[in-house]
């Protein structure tokens, strides 16, 4: 197994996408962050290998991730309009990616990213077939979105802010990427859930907003009615 199998995080369906409940026990480790055979950390991110696509879409796309996961309340508060860009961070298998095109509507752009190009493939044939004309999956670098400058109006990243290695320089990275008055929204587990990655991986939400703000970002826990997770929204200035 190489480096970058062994480190491929999930960035994204991620990366923003890309969780799914856990065993029983609690443990993620056959769902959503699993790597088949055990948990690896790179600078203090937990990360994995996703690159077999077609067996993750059977987890991160199940019909019973909804009930907890709440996609429609995530991008609500994203407070997206017409016209805007919105990021998938960690996108996975696209979860997100048709709740986010109509949200953007069909002058606004998501950009779908992840690390693993397996994944990039998938989600490419699925908004294929989805028609979603204005969103686009790209590959991104394990230490960045690779996007330019003030391009992004939204960042999201639902269940993958745990998975980044160096999270206080991937705060200020974001911050650059943001237009002014932009926000990352980040979605993650609650340390007392039973859903998720294992305990000592989790972050609570005052560490992610302290993390963001190290970049430069502003954040707050914003209020949701999510059973397993918080949402934590951080605005540049």
């Amino acid at each position: 197994m190489n480096a970058r199998t062994i480190g491929l995080a999930l960035l994204l369906a991620g990366c923003s996408g890309a969780s799914s409940p856990p065993p029983a026990d609690g443990h993620d480790h056959d769902h959503a962050h699993p790597d088949h055979v055990a948990h690896h950390k790179n600078h203090g991110g937990m990360q994995h290998d996703f690159s077999d696509a077609a067996m993750w879409t059977k987890r991160f796309d199940a019909a019973e991730r909804d009930a907890w996961q709440k996609p429609d309340e995530v991008v609500k508060l994203l407070a997206l309009s017409e016209g805007m860009v919105a990021v998938d961070l960690g996108a996975g298998t696209g979860y997100f990616g048709a709740r986010l095109s109509k949200a953007v509507g069909s002058s606004g752009k998501v950009l779908a990213l992840d690390v693993e190009p397996k994944m990039v493939d998938f989600m490419t044939e699925r908004f294929k077939k989805e028609s979603l004309s204005n969103v686009e999956a790209k590959v991104c670098p394990m230490t960045g979105t690779g996007l330019a400058e003030a391009s992004a109006d939204r960042v999201l990243i639902v269940d993958t802010w745990h998975h980044l290695g160096d999270r206080a320089a991937y705060a200020k990275h974001l911050a650059s990427v943001l237009k002014p008055g932009g926000s990352v929204v980040v979605v993650d587990f609650t340390l007392e859930t039973d859903k998720g990655p294992p305990k000592e991986h989790r972050l609570s939400a005052e560490q992610v907003i302290a993390e963001l703000k190290s970049g430069g970002l502003v954040g707050s826990v914003l209020a949701e009615t999510l059973p397993d997770q918080y949402v934590v929204s951080a605005k540049k200035p």
